[in-house]
């Protein structure tokens, strides 16, 4: 199931062929893929802005934490930033990635 209730998300992967020709549109940089990106209309948002921004739009319960929208991001990308240094460590990794389903697939650009 679904968290994307209004199926208003695709995904690519920074690295991908589409992922390199969002960055390039938008003027990032591709060779940085360390990192978490929202393109939302004409503006594009990364990191912990990103994610609190996708939560706003997934509704509740992922909606909580946006007020800290109001704490500037280069304090809540401190803690993106070690977040994503220790995920594997702390949350465990995978061996290998599961199929996505066809309706997952369709959300891939």
């Amino acid at each position: 199931m679904s968290c994307d209730k209004h199926d208003r998300f695709r995904f690519a992967a920074l690295q991908s062929e589409p992922g390199i020709e969002l960055q390039k549109k938008y003027g990032l940089d591709f060779n940085d893929i360390q990192s978490f990106i929202l393109i939302d209309g004409n503006r594009f948002y990364r990191k912990t802005t990103a994610a609190l921004k996708v939560g706003w739009y997934l509704g509740f319960p992922y909606n909580i934490f946006y007020p800290l929208i109001l704490v500037p991001p280069f304090i809540r990308n401190i803690i993106y930033n070690i977040i994503a240094k220790y995920r594997y460590k702390w949350f465990g990794k995978k061996e290998a990635c599961r199929i996505p389903t066809p309706d997952e697939r369709a959300k891939f650009l």
